[in-house]
Formats: C-alpha cells, sequence, structure tokens
C-alpha cells in the first residue's frame, strides 16, 4: 500500500519532566485510537495503518521515551511503570478515553499491562505480540536469585555505557541494516521506515533513534503473578495477533490465553514479528473485522 494522503502533525507533551513526542493524524470528531510501537521502534511504523484507518477514527500515535523524537531517559533507566505513566499520562491529558489500542511488543506489554489498571478506559484493545517472555523463559530466570539478577544487570549497564550508536554512512547504509533484520520488508517501506527511524549527526553520518539503554530490562519487574492478574482485569474484547514465522509464544499454546475474561488469538502465516509490515493487508482485515 504506497503512502499518498499527507502525514500526521507532530505534537508534545509532559510525563516525569520528559519532553515526550506524538504524532496526530487528524479528524478529532471520531473515536479514538491510540497506536503503540515496540522497542527500538518509533511512531512513525504505524503510518500504512493510520493512513487506512484515519478516515473512521482519531488516530494518535507516540514515541515511548527513549524511541523517536521522544527524550531520552536521563538516568538510562527505562522500567514498565514509566512506560505505563507515560501511557497513561498521554491519554488523561488528550482526554482520549474511553479509547481503542493497537500495540505491538513492547508497546503491547505496556497497554496490556494499562489496561488492566485501567479496564474502564480501553473499549478494545489489539496485541501483536505484546505478552512478553514466555512461560518457559520465565521459568529459566526463576531460577536466579536477585543477587544474581542484579549482578547482570549493573554488567549490562556498564557496557551499555561504553557503546556508542552505531553511525552509518549513509541512509542506504542504514536501509541494508533494516532489510538484514526484516526480510519481509519491501524495499519502498524498508526506506520509509529508516528515514524516519534515524537521526543525521553533525559530521554527517546517521543513527538510530533510540537510546542505546532501552535494549536493558530492569533487574526487578511487576511479579509474573501480578501480571496475569492485571490481565485478569482486562474486561474490553482483546486480539492477540501473533505471526507464524515469529520467535515469539503462541499464548493458545503455551497457556497465557487463560488469564483474559474476553481475548482471542489470531495467528497470521508467512509473518513475523513484525506483523504490520509482513502482512499488512491480512492484518488490517483482521483488526477492522475485530473493531
Amino acid at each position: 500500500m504506497p503512502l499518498t494522503s499527507s502525514g500526521p502533525t507532530s505534537r508534545v507533551f509532559f510525563s516525569q519532566r520528559l519532553r515526550l513526542h506524538y504524532v496526530d493524524w487528524g479528524n478529532p470528531e471520531a473515536p479514538p485510537l491510540l497506536l503503540l510501537h515496540g522497542g527500538r521502534d518509533h511512531c512513525r511504523n504505524w503510518d500504512w495503518v493510520a493512513q487506512d484507518l484515519r478516515k473512521d477514527w482519531h488516530i494518535i500515535a507516540p514515541d515511548l521515551r527513549g524511541h523517536g523524537d521522544s527524550q531520552w531517559s536521563q538516568d538510562g533507566s527505562y522500567r514498565m511503570d514509566s512506560y505505563i505513566y507515560d501511557l497513561a499520562q498521554l491519554i488523561h491529558q488528550q482526554k482520549m478515553a474511553p479509547l481503542t489500542i493497537i500495540a505491538h511488543s513492547l508497546g503491547g506489554n505496556v497497554a496490556l499491562r494499562y489496561t488492566g489498571l485501567y479496564p474502564e478506559t480501553v473499549q478494545k484493545l489489539v496485541a501483536i505480540e505484546g505478552l512478553g517472555p514466555s512461560p518457559k523463559s520465565i521459568a529459566k530466570r526463576a531460577h536466579l536469585t536477585l543477587a544474581e539478577r542484579m549482578h547482570s544487570w549493573v554488567d549490562e549497564q556498564r557496557a551499555l555505557a561504553g557503546r556508542l550508536p552505531r553511525r552509518y554512512a549513509s541512509i542506504d547504509e542504514a536501509l541494508k541494516r533494516m532489510q538484514e533484520q526484516n526480510g519481509h520488508l519491501t524495499p519502498e517501506r524498508a526506506r520509509h521506515l529508516t528515514l524516519h527511524g534515524v537521526n543525521q549527526s553533525e559530521d554527517g553520518t546517521y543513527s538510530w533513534k533510540f537510546d542505546n539503554y532501552v535494549r536493558s530490562w530492569p533487574a526487578y519487574d511487576m511479579p509474573y503473578e501480578e501480571i496475569d492478574k492485571l490481565w485478569a482485569r482486562i474486561t474490553c474484547p482483546t486480539l492477540l495477533v501473533y505471526g507464524k514465522e515469529s520467535w515469539a509464544s503462541n499464548p493458545e499454546g503455551d497457556g497465557r490465553l487463560q488469564h483474559f475474561q474476553n481475548a482471542k488469538v489470531v495467528t497470521i502465516a508467512n509473518a513475523g514479528h513484525w506483523v504490520q509490515h509482513d502482512q499488512l493487508d491480512r492484518f488490517l482485515a483482521e483488526v477492522k473485522a475485530f473493531l
């Protein structure tokens, strides 16, 4: 699907003293729809979805803290409670509730927990591979003591402190990296995502628009049994989307679907983790039928 319509308007809001960016696709009289991207991504990855849905929805797509054109955390910490607070603040400040949310990966994780905390504010929720670590991964991590997790986290933080942003000599060089990451992307789509996903430095090189510290998962998070309880508090219809070729564990097979009151799983063939890019038409068809 070519991008032919005019793009969105950039706006900002503030949360925990951070200047955070979002785009507004207009049509403010329509019902609100929030699109939330995943880790090391940016709000313009939703452009094809937004263009298709903007006639019927008032679409807002934020950049998570540390991503895109949003400010980076000053202490290099990116906890789930901070992401959730940012989402709650955007919805509160823009008076979006009750709203519909479509979210991917890390954004899906944030949206699911937010909806469990504030079930009355969300009418429908689509989460693309957003449930986080599989039960198998959680069981493996459970054997680690807090001291072991903290040691690992400290080592990881030190390593990231010394890691410089990767620089690319040209847009085409960054584009090549984008295509290596996802072989399903068309050249046009990969270029669009790259153009909106990099900044040009003073020396003329390009680097990705995310803080390297977002790669680090905190040493401790909400207890997983409490996250299960948050999922159980979600009352709205929920669509959990998975790519058949993805590495992510499908909740229909690993038991996590049982925690939801009103959810169904859709698995899309010939798609990996970025379902909305890999099979856009099929994804939009599923979403429109659900909404």
